[in-house]
């Protein structure tokens, strides 16, 4: 591996940390930069399926965090990042998720536990999400095939 493909790496993990905060700070617009224009958030039904669309994207965002209390009463703490490099403007990550919240001491702080699955591209020379699924692990079930690291 080559400096350069270092720093690149470097530059996607920060790409997947500023979705954390910016999605728990409720910072929608600066959310929604981190995706290409023809971004496609893969869900399940139970969270209107397919979001196409960086519009889409951030519109059902808002919908999401209506319902999340105030900014910081949802922490996504992503960790083990695996990040391949496909080619100069394309990549591939996988990182472990725990979704805690901040803001009843006598409930669990566990909401969730997940593996983000994303396709990057490089735009105008900065890294943004292409394509993103969340493969929940707990409390429900619900995998699909990992893309090839």
């Amino acid at each position: 591996m080559k400096v350069e493909d270092l720093v690149e790496i470097e530059a996607i993990k920060d790409v997947r940390q500023r979705y954390s905060h910016h999605y728990d700070g409720k910072q929608l617009d600066a959310l929604a930069e981190l995706f290409t224009e023809d971004a496609i958030c893969e869900f399940a039904a139970a969270f209107g399926e397919d979001w196409v669309g960086r519009e889409q994207i951030r519109d059902r965002f808002a919908r999401f965090l209506e319902n999340e209390g105030p900014e910081f009463a949802v922490l996504h703490v992503v960790t083990n990042p695996a990040i391949r490099l496909v080619d100069s403007e394309t990549a591939h990550g996988r990182w472990y998720l725990l979704d805690l919240q901040t803001t009843d001491p006598a409930r669990n702080p566990l909401l969730l536990l997940g593996v983000y699955d994303d396709v990057y591209r490089k735009v105008d020379g900065e890294w943004r999400i292409h394509r993103m699924r969340i493969d929940f692990l707990w409390p429900r079930r619900e995998v699909g095939d990992p893309r090839d690291l």
